[in-house]
């Protein structure tokens, strides 16, 4: 079954390009976000060509959000955004400007709301479990930055309200700029997997969504296994020789520093003096995979990685390097916690 915990943009404009990658994920509630009130999606077929739309994911079980204003209901000439929902078989109204919120809680809908997260902070939050949902951000610069983002998560989950916001993608990107739709303005160029993984682990998200047209196979696998299991793979190029530490669960020793993963298992190699001759003694780059070699006596195969710079060292073999779009992810490794390697391109 799916995890209802990530979800897909769709854009009526590139539906027929998103189509196939979505028919994979039909009849599993998987949650959908469009919206219906971007202007550079009204073409002359527009109304056609979202009815179309809506009417394929609500017969493959899609659940489905709109983001909606005064502006969509005079585009689609109906008196109520009930009758739209009901026309267009929407799940969920993500309510933009323009709303009176006031009344529309006094009326009963068959459907659920969620709120525009970003105009929130400051204001008064009723006790409620609605969704509330940040914006994306095609411009760079213009994200949102991890204090605000906080902040205003803070003040939704004191009233149990759940959060959602955006990644980006890295396969095909939305223009007209082409730059990502993350949330979060130091998520734009990192790996949508390790974007995911920090929403949800870092920042406690209800729902993820990947903003963009389309994302990689190789990043939507490592996404789904970490929601099916919780557990952080770290993509890396080693050597063919040191292929059997990919797949194997190692943990985070307890005690290891800030800065340095210290992989607890590994000392089973070095305690049995694992004989590794001295090579690539290189400067340990953030994201550096190491082994100790047999100039460091009985740590000789203890296995690290750095989270921060550190000199060469003659007694240290550099076996691998986490490329940076992954860094990300060691900041979501905590001591004791469990993970494993894989191979960058493909597992």
């Amino acid at each position: 079954m799916f995890d209802r915990s990530f979800g897909f943009a769709v854009y009526v404009s590139a539906f027929k390009r998103q189509r196939p990658f979505l028919e994979k994920f039909k009849n599993q509630n998987t949650p959908i976000f469009t919206s219906l009130h971007l202007n550079e999606e009204v073409t002359e077929s527009y109304i056609k060509d979202v009815e179309d739309m809506c009417e394929w994911l609500h017969e493959n079980d899609f659940w489905v959000m709109a983001d909606v204003s005064p502006l969509t209901l005079e585009r689609f000439e109906e008196d109520s955004l009930a009758t739209l929902a009901h026309r267009l078989h929407l799940d969920n109204l993500r309510l933009d400007f323009g709303f009176d919120l006031t009344e529309l809680k006094k009326e009963k809908y068959d459907l659920s709301f969620t709120y525009n997260a970003s105009t929130l902070l400051n204001q008064d939050i009723e006790e409620s479990k609605d969704y509330y949902m940040h914006n994306f951000y095609p411009r760079p610069e213009t994200g949102l930055d991890e204090a605000f983002f906080t902040a205003l998560n803070k003040q939704i989950k004191e009233k149990s309200g759940k959060t959602l916001a955006f990644i980006s993608g890295d396969e095909e990107k939305r223009g007209p700029l082409f730059e990502g739709l993350p949330t979060l303005e130091a998520h734009r160029y990192v790996s949508p997997y390790a974007q995911c993984v920090d929403l949800i682990k870092r920042y406690k998200m209800d729902k993820v969504f990947l903003g963009d047209i389309k994302i990689s196979d190789y990043e939507l696998d490592l996404i789904l296994k970490y929601l099916d299991d919780e557990l952080i793979r770290l993509p890396v190029e080693l050597p063919e020789e040191l292929h059997y530490l990919y797949h194997e669960r190692f943990t985070v020793r307890v005690d290891s520093p800030s800065t340095l993963i210290r992989v607890q298992e590994s000392r089973q190699y070095a305690q049995a003096g694992k004989h590794v001759e001295p090579s690539n003694t290189l400067e340990r780059l953030k994201g550096s995979v190491t082994m100790d070699n047999e100039r460091y006596k009985r740590y000789s195969g203890e296995v690290q990685v750095t989270k921060a710079d550190y000199p060469e060292d003659e007694r240290v073999n550099v076996i691998g390097r986490i490329s940076e779009p992954y860094h990300l992810l060691l900041k979501n490794l905590k001591n004791g916690e469990q993970f494993m390697f894989v191979a960058e391109t493909d597992e």
